[in-house]
C-alpha cells in the first residue's frame, strides 16, 4: 500500500465507482472516478494516476478504445479491466493491448486489496529495472572514463577490446602487476552481451587449492567441517554474467582439470552434492606468468591454456608508455584532491620530470600510491619536486634517472617514437605538435631508433 498511489475507476454504474471508492480509501489510496472514458480523458489531463481501473462495456468509448488512448497518453500507467462473467475473453484480448489485469464482477474486497499489492509490487519492480538500465547505459557511456591513456599502445588495447567484447570467446590478459588488468575485464563484460549479469571476479593466487575449490564450486551443508549450510560458488554467481580468474597461473594441475571440464560441459557440482548445476558465463582471465614457460616446466597444462588463451591481450607496462603518466597523474591528483579537501592545482616542471623519469615497476597501481602520498604531504598549491623525493630514493634499476627538464623532453619525444614504432606523423600527432617540428627535435636532439 502507498499513501501516494492515485487510482481512477472508470465506469458507467455509478453504484461500481463509489464500491470502489470506498474500499480502496479504506485501503490509504486516494481515488478519483470518471463516468465515462470521455470524462476519464478529461481528468486524466488534469490529474496523474498510477493504476486504472476500466470498465469494458461503457456507451460512447468503451473500455478497449479508452485502454489505447490510454496506453498512448500514459505509457507507464497501469490498466485493469472490469468486466462481467461472460466477457472473460474480451477481459484476455484487452490484456494482449496491453492491460496488466482484469476485475470480475461481482468484487472480492480481498481479491481487490491483492491485485492492487500484485500490481504495485510489478510496478515497482519494472522502475527498478529502468533505473538499473538507465544507470547501466550510463556505465557504458562512461566506459573509457576509467582509462586514462594518450599512447598508441593503449589505444591499440581498446581497439582489441571492443573487437572481441560482444563474442563469447574466453580472453586470457597478460601483463605486469598493477597495469590494470581487472579494468580490462571489467571493460570487456561491459561490452558484451553478458553487460546486464554479474561480474564475478576472484583471485586465483590469494587462496590455498582447498578453499579456492569451495570458492569456486560452492558446497553443500555438511560437505566438511564448517560446512554448517549450503553455499553458492562462483561459477553459480556467474551465470548469465561473467567470470574473471585473476591470477589464473597460480591454480594447480588438479583445479586445471576440474576448471576444463566446467569450461568444456557448463556444468559442475557443489562440494558435497550429487546434482549438476548449469552455469552460462563468459570466461576472462589474467596472469603476470609466463604460462607458455609453465607450460614447459610441466606446471601448467597445455590444454587447459589453449581453452583458456582464445584472445590474448597483452597490457603494456608503464614504463613503454611513459606519454600517459601526465595524464594519469593529473587524473590520480583529482581524486585524492577530492578526498583530502586540498586545494592542489598541479605539479611543477620538475616534479613531472621525476614522474617520467621513473621505470615504474609497479605500474599504474605505483603512479596512483605516489600521488596520494604526494596529496597528502603537500604543503603549497602545487606539488614540486620536494614532495616526490622518495623516488630518488628508489632502487636505481626502478629510475631512469634525475633529469632535466631538456632531458625529459628527449626522454619523451623517445618513448613516443618507440611506442609508434617511429611512425613520425602519428608520433607528431600525439605530442601535439607538426612532423616538421617533430623532425627538427629529433635532429636536434640526436633522438636515433633503439
Amino acid at each position: 500500500m502507498s499513501l501516494a498511489t492515485q487510482i481512477m475507476v472508470v465506469d458507467d454504474e455509478e453504484a461500481i465507482c463509489e464500491a470502489l471508492e470506498a474500499w480502496f480509501i479504506k485501503d490509504g489510496y486516494r481515488v478519483e472516478k470518471a463516468g465515462s472514458g470521455f470524462e476519464a480523458l478529461e481528468r486524466m489531463a488534469q490529474v496523474y494516476c498510477d493504476v486504472y481501473f476500466v470498465d469494458i462495456k461503457m456507451p460512447g468509448m468503451d473500455g478497449l478504445e479508452l485502454l489505447g488512448k490510454l496506453r498512448e497518453k500514459q505509457p507507464d500507467a497501469d490498466v485493469i479491466m472490469i468486466t462481467a462473467h461472460g466477457s472473460i475473453q474480451t477481459a484476455v484480448e484487452a490484456m494482449k493491448l496491453g492491460a496488466c489485469d482484469y476485475l470480475c464482477k461481482p468484487f472480492d474486497p480481498d481479491q481487490l486489496s491483492l491485485l492492487m499489492e500484485r500490481v504495485l509490487a510489478s510496478k515497482a519492480l519494472r522502475e527498478e529495472n529502468q533505473v538499473l538500465k538507465e544507470q547501466l547505459m550510463e556505465k557504458r557511456e562512461s566506459l573509457w572514463d576509467g582509462f586514462i591513456a594518450q599512447s598508441e599502445a593503449m589505444h591499440q588495447v581498446f581497439s582489441v577490446i571492443e573487437d572481441v567484447a560482444p563474442t563469447q570467446t574466453p580472453v586470457h590478459i597478460t601483463g605486469e602487476t598493477g597495469v590494470g588488468k581487472e579494468l580490462i575485464a571489467e571493460a570487456i563484460h561491459m561490452q558484451s552481451r553478458h553487460s546486464e549479469g554479474p561480474f564475478i571476479a576472484i583471485n586465483c593466487g590469494a587462496m590455498s587449492e582447498t578453499l579456492l575449490e569451495s570458492e569456486l564450486f560452492g558446497h553443500e551443508r555438511g560437505a566438511f567441517t564448517g560446512a554448517v549450510k549450503a553455499r553458492r560458488g562462483r561459477l553459480e554467481m556467474a551465470n548469465k554474467g561473467t567470470l574473471f580468474l585473476d591470477e589464473i597461473g597460480e591454480i594447480s594441475p588438479k583445479m586445471q582439470v576440474s576448471l576444463l571440464r566446467v569450461l568444456e560441459e557448463k556444468q559442475f557440482q557443489r562440494l558435497g552434492g550429487s546434482q549438476p548445476i548449469t552455469s552460462d558465463f563468459r570466461l576472462l582471465s589474467a596472469t603476470h606468468r609466463d604460462l607458455p614457460q609453465l607450460i614447459r616446466e610441466n606446471q601448467f597444462r597445455d590444454d587447459f591454456f589453449y581453452r583458456i588463451n582464445v584472445i590474448t591481450l597483452k597490457v603494456p607496462p608503464l614504463r613503454e608508455r611513459l606519454e600517459d603518466v601526465p595524464a594519469l597523474a593529473d587524473h590520480f591528483l583529482d581524486i585524492y584532491v577530492q578526498e583530502t579537501g586540498k586545494r592542489l592545482e598541479g605539479f611543477t616542471q620538475r616534479a613531472l620530470g621525476m614522474l617520467m623519469a621513473y621505470a615504474w615497476p609497479g605500474n599504474v597501481r605505483e603512479l596512483r600510491n605516489v600521488i596520494e602520498r604526494a596529496v597528502v604531504i603537500a604543503r603549497g598549491k602545487i606539488i614540486g619536486a620536494e614532495e616526490l623525493t622518495f623516488l630518488d630514493s628508489a632502487s636505481s634499476d626502478c629510475r631512469l634517472g634525475t633529469l632535466t627538464l631538456h632531458e625529459v623532453e628527449i626522454s619523451h619525444i623517445s618513448a613516443v617514437l618507440d611506442t609508434s614504432n617511429w611512425n613520425v606523423s602519428r608520433a607528431a600527432k600525439q605530442l601535439g605538435i607538426d612532423r616538421s617540428t617533430l623532425n627538427r627535435k629529433i635532429k636536434r636532439f640526436q633522438i636515433e631508433r633503439a
